[in-house]
């Protein structure tokens, strides 16, 4: 039986109240290992063209340009991805866009395996990349909204954790399996995944904060009361009673929470934050993200997010090709090389995983882009004249910004509410996007007319470097404070 509050005015400030009295429990963690398998071979299918183009480049004679165009036309497609995926998932619910994303890349895969030449290759990776690009964004978006303040950095990077996984795994795969079995061996692998997308759509339900918040508050309380029931048989004993900062449950179905005095229609306002206004309230979309304390947020997020990425994929895009062509190696070194500077930046994300919530989300991105940028001015002092030294510098420098690029995945969901959270984190990931575009393009050029790539470390310290200064200055904190408190 339904309360009699109008729709909008309890129905956030309940699910709200509902998920911070939930403990951690074996459901939080099987949705977390569902989720993780997808944005898992999502990585792996990302940078899987890097470990791939040496022999693309020798199988269809590629010249460096071709070779920057393919690196970069999957990110293309990523930034459309990212840039609709989060109003189609505002609109139409995470969890379908989700399942649709993965199933288009496994497809598209398959495609690549049977390409015989670089036009329809390039085509289709562009179309894979709005698969891969679409669900990055929008699965950060689903794990931050099931999740309660507390330690929510930690339990959310520890998801996050699959991603470097993926890539991770994926250069190790690939030195084996390329030098053996052929580039297009890699990418049948890399298909089988898709078929999981049945198991997403099974498993795992649609996010109860979105349903409310788009008026479906009787489906948002019988999902809400499933997850409660599923929490509670997991951990064998009652929930706790809801906390004094949401209204009184959807419905009777549901576990008994505390009575609570009326709301405003965006939830409560946190005593240290300010009550939305009424525009910032009617604010939805790409402009909502342009509104009231939301612009000055959009602007510092979207320059962390492109500093960090720029450094990121302009290392580790063309670090097998740099080893191969600048410091002939063998294709098989070449990859193995590049396999231990994508182990470093899985160890970076691991810290950051621990220490998210203990120093903040500042200080971690602050810290960790300007470490990076230190290591990497060293590395361009000392000019790069090794595969010793690209490897030891870069590996360095990958663990640090690796750390800080993880934390923005927590971060991006935290500053906007959830009318517009996946927004938020979709424009977020498309102007990465940018930066994972440029960041090879740079690294590319400084080598393309067989100059050393020496110079091109200057050029992404200097990014680095100011990515730290934006988070130190400019980053607001919101560890360890309730999504509603935050982005009301």
């Amino acid at each position: 039986m339904s309360t009699d509050a109008a729709p909008g005015t309890t129905a956030r400030a309940d699910i709200a109240a509902r998920f911070e009295r939930l403990p951690l429990s074996r459901w939080h963690v099987t949705v977390r290992v569902v989720i993780g398998i997808v944005t898992f071979f999502e990585a792996f299918d990302q940078l899987l063209i890097a470990y791939t183009l040496p022999e693309l480049t020798q199988e269809w004679g590629l010249s460096k340009g071709q070779g920057t165009l393919v690196i970069t036309v999957g990110s293309i497609g990523m930034l459309v991805g990212a840039l609709f995926s989060g109003r189609m998932a505002d609109r139409f619910g995470r969890v379908k866009v989700i399942t649709a994303c993965i199933a288009v890349t496994g497809i598209s895969s398959l495609a690549l395996a049977a390409c015989g030449s670089l036009e329809p290759f390039m085509l289709v990776r562009f179309v894979q990349g709005l698969a891969i690009g679409g669900e990055v964004p929008v699965a950060a978006t689903f794990i931050a909204e099931i999740t309660r303040s507390m330690k929510r950095g930690r339990f959310v990077l520890l998801y996050e954790l699959v991603f470097p996984a993926g890539l991770t795994v994926g250069a190790v795969v690939a030195a084996w399996v390329v030098p053996a079995a052929g580039w297009r061996t890699m990418y049948v692998l890399a298909a089988l995944p898709g078929l999981f997308c049945v198991v997403v759509q099974r498993v795992v339900p649609e996010s109860p904060r979105w349903l409310a918040d788009r008026g479906r508050l009787d489906e948002a309380a019988r999902t809400m009361t499933r997850i409660e029931a599923k929490v509670a048989q997991s951990t064998g004993r009652p929930l706790p009673p809801a906390t004094p900062s949401a209204a009184a449950p959807l419905t009777e179905a549901g576990p008994p929470a505390a009575p609570l005095a009326p709301l405003t229609k965006a939830g409560p306002p946190a005593p240290s934050a300010a009550a939305a206004t009424p525009r910032e309230l009617a604010a939805r979309g790409l402009s909502g993200l342009f509104s009231g304390r939301y612009r000055r947020r959009t602007i510092v997020i979207w320059t962390l997010w492109f500093c960090g990425y720029f450094v990121n994929y302009g290392i580790t895009s063309w670090l097998p090709t740099i080893y191969k062509t600048e410091y002939h190696l063998s294709l098989g070194e070449a990859l193995r090389y590049s396999t231990v500077t994508s182990v470093a930046g899985l160890i970076g994300c691991a810290i950051a995983a621990f220490t998210v919530d203990l120093l903040g989300r500042r200080k971690v991105v602050a810290y960790g882009l300007g470490t990076a940028a230190a290591m990497l001015l060293v590395l361009a002092a000392l000019g790069g004249d090794t595969a010793g030294q690209i490897l030891l510098w870069t590996s360095l420098s990958a663990a640090f910004f690796f750390a800080a690029n993880i934390s923005l995945y927590i971060y991006t969901p935290e500053l906007y509410p959830t009318r517009m959270r996946a927004s938020g984190c979709s424009a977020g990931g498309a102007v990465n996007r940018l930066g994972v575009i440029l960041g090879p393009i740079a690294v590319g050029g400084a080598y393309a007319g067989g100059s050393h790539p020496g110079a091109a470390f200057l050029l992404l310290a200097v990014v680095a470097l100011a990515g730290a200064v934006t988070a130190g200055a400019f980053a607001e904190e919101t560890a360890n404070r309730p999504l509603e408190e935050v982005s009301p």
